[in-house]
């Protein structure tokens, strides 16, 4: 899986990993604060966290253009800076007054130009060590290592911004709602170890991060042919045609943070016994990886030495695993945000898998292109809200106030089963293992060279939209009932995934 990649690979993931983790530690409890801390309904509260996520995706753009012209990496340590700047920002408790509300906006909008800066580039750098024809066919693969890299991130967020919540409360006495700046204050560290990573390993990659001199060359340090006009419009259109279709996977798949987190907080049981319980204990899902891992070990090490230490491993995290459930006292609380640590966690235990079965298929000359993953990934993503909208019918109406302690007016007695967001989770993250490792390498690999920074920009604005577009959740929370709010995010799906084969041959044709 990690052999024959470029070491360049392993520094740029690992110094997006930190990065990450401040951001989904903020985002794991940032819906719940904003109804909390401002006391806003939840359409005010979707509106200002879809608008949030937007301007994180859009900034991509902005930034690509002008690494276009002054360097890839010149733009992600400047873009470590200014979000480092946002999150200080936002570390602040300035209270729920008008003030506060100003600063907090304030805050989100450097976090969302310094994200813009740095993160679409770093992908780009990540393309562009690719280029080189040794490592042309590790591409895929690749992203899908630097993918799972992010998500090692977003895996320990939910627990670390809860679990820094209830110690501000419980330790240093502060209200539930200056609690929540603690978890935001996580990211100004991860920033901080994030630039120490990119310094450090620098010389594995510095041939990636372009420059003044290579952008007015046209990015000559791509050893990529020249393209036609007619060959870059071809490109340039296969790929707005992608980022027309992947606009309604992020308005779906981002639900995680607001939707499916009020359905999490007003509908889901709030304790758990058993082995259910253990999903809820990160440390037992890192168990699990690392038996998934040595697992691949086992039967794809070529040596006897390697083969023993993986069966180890495995020997090892299982008898964690058993000890731990014969330890497990009463009850374990659950809360809201600690569902969104399911994600990450099956984006990093699934990655060997689907490398595995699309290495398999490859081989075999039967791996379907980037545009077909992305299609499936769609219909895949469709069939979990279809489980949610099941699941839903005969579930009251979700309540729209909130009281002073920042909980729903008239909460409903939580009794609907954790596994069923469980579940969903992991659905949704097989669709978006087939579409979002998939479409960053294929933006990479189809984007003229002269364009590459703005194209990657492009696949972020298209995320962007479907960002913004997620406040539709929080403007059906409340409004209809839950199987038809669900019901919506299904058919959107499905009719990009209907599209999206529609343009089938001329996508390929550019791969």
């Amino acid at each position: 899986m990690f052999e024959g990649q470029p070491k360049g690979l392993f520094a740029l993931a690992l110094a997006n990993t930190g990065e990450r983790f401040g951001y989904y530690t903020m985002i794991a409890v940032f819906a719940l604060f904003l109804r909390a801390n401002f006391g806003l309904t939840p359409g005010v509260a979707g509106t200002i966290y879809s608008s949030f996520l937007m301007f994180v995706y859009f900034f991509p753009l902005i930034g690509g253009i002008l690494a276009d012209k002054f360097g890839f990496g010149r733009m992600v340590t400047t873009g470590i800076i200014v979000m480092f700047a946002g999150y200080l920002l936002l570390s602040v408790p300035f209270g729920g007054d008008t003030l506060a509300l100003v600063v907090m906006l304030a805050a989100l909008l450097l976090i969302g130009f310094g994200t813009g800066l740095f993160k679409g580039n770093l992908q780009v750098m990540v393309g562009n060590l690719y280029d080189d024809p040794k490592y042309a066919d590790k591409r895929d693969s690749g992203f899908s290592i630097f993918y799972m890299a992010i998500n090692i991130g977003a895996l320990f967020a939910p627990t670390a911004a809860i679990r820094i919540k209830e110690w501000a409360e419980t330790s240093l006495g502060y209200s539930s709602n200056d609690a929540y700046h603690f978890s935001f204050a996580v990211a100004c560290a991860s920033l901080i170890l994030s630039i120490a990573i990119y310094y450090i390993f620098r010389s594995t990659f510095r041939h990636t991060e372009g420059g003044k001199k290579d952008a007015v060359k046209g990015n000559a340090a791509s050893t990529e042919p020249e393209l036609t006009k007619e060959e870059t419009k071809q490109r340039i259109v296969a790929l707005c045609l992608v980022f027309a279709v992947v606009i309604f996977f992020w308005m779906a798949f981002h639900q995680n943070g607001l939707s499916l987190t009020f359905f999490a907080d007003e509908f889901t049981a709030k304790t758990s016994t058993g082995v259910e319980s253990m999903a809820f204990d990160v440390w037992n899902l890192v168990l699990i990886i690392f038996i998934v891992y040595a697992g691949f070990s086992l039967f794809q090490s070529k040596t006897a030495k390697a083969k023993i230490i993986s069966a180890i491993v495995i020997l090892v995290a299982l008898a964690l695993l058993v000890w731990k459930y014969f330890i497990l006292e009463g009850e374990t609380a659950i809360s809201a945000p600690i569902f969104q640590q399911f994600n990450p966690f099956y984006v990093v235990a699934l990655t060997p898998v689907s490398m595995a079965i699309f290495g398999s298929l490859a081989a075999k000359g039967k791996e379907p292109s980037a545009p077909r993953k992305i299609a499936y990934g769609m219909i895949v993503a469709a069939v979990a809200y279809a489980l949610m909208m099941v699941s839903s019918f005969g579930l009251p109406m979700p309540q729209t106030e909130i009281d002073a302690s920042g909980n729903p007016v008239g909460m409903h007695v939580a009794d609907v089963t954790p596994n069923l967001l469980i579940g969903t989770y992991l659905i949704l993250t097989f669709g978006e293992l087939l579409l979002s490792p998939m479409g960053i390498s294929f933006v990479s690999k189809v984007a003229p060279p002269k364009y590459k920074g703005m194209m990657m920009g492009g696949w972020f604005v298209a995320t962007a939209i479907g960002n913004q577009l997620v406040l539709v959740g929080g403007m059906l929370w409340g409004a209809v009932p839950l199987w038809l709010c669900w019901a919506v995010f299904m058919g959107v799906c499905l009719v990009a995934a209907i599209f999206m084969f529609a343009m089938m041959k001329r996508l390929e044709k550019v791969c």
